[in-house]
């Protein structure tokens, strides 16, 4: 079940409606708290979680990093932090050596099959 349209109207999301929200398990999201402290719902006097629309945003920002972007956990919370500035310059300079690799590859069958 997606938030929706009363997302808006709403001052708090339960896990459950926050788990679908982005697809992952309830359980992730307990072990993304213990993990990460930017993401830190209320928690009423029976233990339930209530995520604000700041933590949705963060708890989506998690994911969009480890999930989407493939980062490790500790890389997420590196860049979390403000240290994840590699982001751009480290990145880019990885993706540039690996299309140079792929290129030489390339360009090696290219011979080999000139060759046959």
């Amino acid at each position: 079940m997606a938030l929706g349209k009363n997302r808006d109207h709403k001052l708090y999301y339960s896990i459950g409606e926050v788990a679908a929200e982005i697809g992952v398990n309830e359980s992730t999201l307990r072990y993304w708290e213990t993990v990460f402290k930017q993401i830190a719902p209320k928690k009423g006097a029976n233990g339930v979680r209530r995520y604000t629309k700041e933590d949705l945003r963060m708890v989506k920002l998690v994911h969009h990093l480890v999930k989407e972007k493939g980062m490790t956990l500790v890389g997420a919370q590196s860049y979390l932090k403000g240290q994840g500035k590699m982001e751009e310059t480290e990145v880019n300079a990885t993706v540039i050596e690996r299309l140079r690799a792929i290129r030489a590859e390339l360009v090696g069958l290219r011979d080999a099959l000139g060759e046959l």
